[in-house]
């Protein structure tokens, strides 16, 4: 992997429109253009973060505050070798930092709180929260080093955490004979099956706002969506008209009586996969951040789960078992269908690159279901 640093391959960072004191270097391998390569002038640290337009979400913070971070959580001696932003995610910014130590870590920076929707406010305070409820599967979870809540240094949270061995599953897979992905997603619905078998004492948020009826979250997170879709100029009238169903279904919602925690975000995206073994193996669960107590019909897990039901996926359903499938259940699934699609629609606006409107026919799809 080489280097151009000629004049015409180089430029300081205010020519780039991004924050100041960074060298830009354009990366090639035999003479292909890769990439860019940043430098943090006047630091020996190589400082890699991803370039985004200045309208985008997410925004890296400088390598100057990332060298503070460190210091704040390590100590005045560590010393930054390199910080290279992880471009997985589309939430928070994470980087994998290499403090000289035998293994990096991750740090992972919140948005800011004016940048954050309802649905989505606080959302790594919520994952600290919720940490000690993640016990059954606490060995395949990082483990948190130091967050700072404090808004002293930078005016976001964030978190240090150890950094998960194996590949992105979502890397890894794909390698593996679709035969073998079976056992990948009978090791998810285990998985699943033990987060989901953790009681609470409330409904909501981890971290709160908490309910003492399941129909009360649902409700509020539905009209927390049709809020946050409105602020972005969005129609929500489908949305809100499912408030109004949900709200006249209370009862059917009420049903459930007994809070289960729910990840959230537990997916391919968000597991790790050991290297070198025969089959997929996951090694690693994280990004808990949308933790709440509920339903467990009504988890990301099992909305994924259910999309398909090819011969990989059956898998899934014989380790975590059989959902509901009375009347009452399967009127409650399209309330969570509903906050589903709602959230994607959300998250697709808030990336601002892609179609929301697949979002309408399925949500147009769910409220059909309704009146039937």
């Amino acid at each position: 992997m080489g280097l151009d640093c000629s004049a015409a391959h180089c430029a300081r960072e205010k020519d780039f429109g991004g924050v100041g004191g960074l060298l830009w270097v354009e990366e090639r391998e035999q003479g292909v253009f890769v990439g860019f390569w940043s430098v943090w002038l006047g630091a020996s640290m190589e400082f890699r973060p991803v370039r985004r337009s200045a309208a985008a979400f997410q925004q890296s913070i400088t390598a100057g505050q990332l060298e503070v971070l460190c210091k704040r959580a390590f100590g005045d001696c560590v010393g930054v070798v390199s910080a290279i932003e992880l471009a997985n995610g589309m939430y928070n910014n994470t980087y994998q930092v290499d403090i000289g130590e035998k293994a990096p870590v991750i740090l992972r920076v919140a948005p800011e709180p004016g940048r954050q929707f309802r649905v989505e406010r606080e959302l790594m305070r919520n994952e600290h929260a919720s940490l000690p409820f993640f016990a059954p599967i606490a060995s395949l979870m990082p483990r948190t080093l130091t967050v700072d809540f404090t808004h002293d240094l930078i005016g976001r949270d964030y978190l240090f955490q150890t950094m998960l061995p194996g590949i992105p599953a979502p890397d890894g897979l794909p390698a593996y004979p679709r035969p073998l992905w079976g056992s990948f997603f009978r090791e998810m619905g285990q998985i699943a099956r033990k987060v989901h078998g953790v009681g609470g004492s409330f409904f909501g948020v981890v971290a709160g706002p908490v309910f003492s009826r399941w129909s009360e979250a649902v409700v509020v997170s539905l009209e927390d969506i049709a809020a946050d879709l409105c602020d972005g100029g969005l129609d929500a009238t489908d949305v809100q008209q499912v408030v109004k169903a949900a709200d006249q279904d209370r009862d059917v919602l009420d049903q459930i009586t007994e809070p289960k925690l729910l990840h959230g975000d537990l997916w391919t995206v968000n597991v790790m996969l050991g290297t070198g073994s025969a089959e997929p193996v996951i090694t690693g669960v994280f990004d808990c951040d949308r933790a709440s107590w509920g339903d467990p019909a009504a988890d990301w897990t099992i909305y994924m789960a259910a999309r398909k039901r090819d011969t990989e996926r059956e898998a899934f359903w014989e380790a975590y078992g059989q959902l509901d499938a009375t009347p009452e259940a399967l009127r409650r699934a399209l309330y969570y269908e509903a906050r589903h699609v709602g959230a994607i629609r959300l998250e697709r606006y808030r990336r601002g690159n892609l179609d929301v409107t697949a979002t309408y026919d399925e949500m147009g799809d769910v409220l059909a279901g309704l009146r039937k």
